[in-house]
């Protein structure tokens, strides 16, 4: 069982130029879409949040249901559920602003055990950063890292909702020892203005690097350094492809019984460059097509 920990909100996605155009709401989130994109690769998944009882609340965990992620661990509150509005930009990109005060998910509490079974958890985005949940959050991958759990970090920086950006660069740095797999795209790399090197020095076995079009690189503990392209694609928009490197990741080391710190430094140049490549073509398929639309497992097959 893999379990991604962390927010879902709907994305008010415009549909034309414009400050005045239209917004389609679509379910999102970062570890939301995670446990999508999981759910679709056929990975078992659970899902821990809180999440809200209104309408948006219901449908996203709707959607997690109908993808066979398990929501026995999904807390509920009569608070709104967050709203983040996309602007996408000519090259798909996304940036976002959000709505965020009073809202479910900023309620959320660690709870005392986690799934049975677990073999990984996930973390990342917002959750990491609203308090009172963001401390939360924190608390439960000190102990999962703690009782040996594999634990992801994806950072997927907002800055907008970072009120101080050093005092979070420098909570950034006390999780790395409970970090297994930290994956962060090279903006979020160049904001929290690290190296991988510094970062593997402070605890993680391997980091993973996304540079959009251009692939993705994987640094390891023990020196190594492996890279793919990316791969070519008509890009629709850029919403929840790190979301979902991030699933394809988890899922091609669950498929090899590598989720340890010692199994990472283990793949070698073939294993890193095979996963690292499904990574991409996951991610190639979400871009080619509007929203976090993540692929199914078919879609990748050869």
């Amino acid at each position: 069982m893999i379990v991604v920990a962390g927010e879902a909100l709907i994305d008010l996605v415009p549909q034309g130029t414009g400050a005045l155009a239209a917004l389609q709401p679509a379910l999102g989130g970062g570890p939301f879409n995670t446990a999508v994109a999981l759910g679709r690769l056929g990975s078992p998944a659970a899902f821990c949040s809180r999440v809200s009882v209104d309408a948006f609340g219901e449908a996203l965990l709707d959607r997690l249901r109908e993808t066979g992620v398990d929501v026995a661990s999904v807390q509920r509150g009569s608070e709104p559920t967050t709203l983040a509005v996309a602007t996408v930009g000519a090259d798909g990109s996304a940036a976002y602003s959000f709505y965020v005060d009073g809202t479910a998910d900023r309620l959320f509490a660690a709870p005392s055990t986690l799934p049975p079974d677990t073999r990984a958890i996930s973390f990342g985005t917002c959750s990491l950063v609203l308090e009172p949940g963001a401390s939360a959050y924190e608390e439960l991958m000190r102990r999962a890292a703690a009782q040996g759990v594999f634990t992801a970090l994806d950072p997927n920086i907002r800055a907008g909702l970072i009120p101080d950006a050093d005092a979070y660069r420098a909570r950034f740095k006390s999780w790395l020892p409970s970090v297994t797999l930290l994956k962060l795209s090279e903006e979020d790399a160049a904001w929290l203005g690290g190296t991988p090197k510094e970062w593997l020095s402070a605890g993680p076995a391997a980091v993973v690097i996304t540079r959009g079009g251009d692939g993705l690189t994987a640094f390891t503990a023990d020196g190594g350094e492996y890279a793919v392209p990316g791969e070519g694609v008509e890009v629709v928009d850029t919403i929840g492809a790190g979301d979902t490197v991030n699933a394809a990741l988890l899922h091609g080391l669950a498929e090899r019984d590598a989720l340890s710190a010692r199994a990472l430094t283990g793949l070698g140049s073939a294993g890193w460059t095979e996963l690292l490549g499904f990574a991409a073509r996951a991610a190639a398929v979400t871009c080619s097509r509007a929203g976090a639309e993540p692929p199914y497992a078919h879609e990748l097959q050869g």
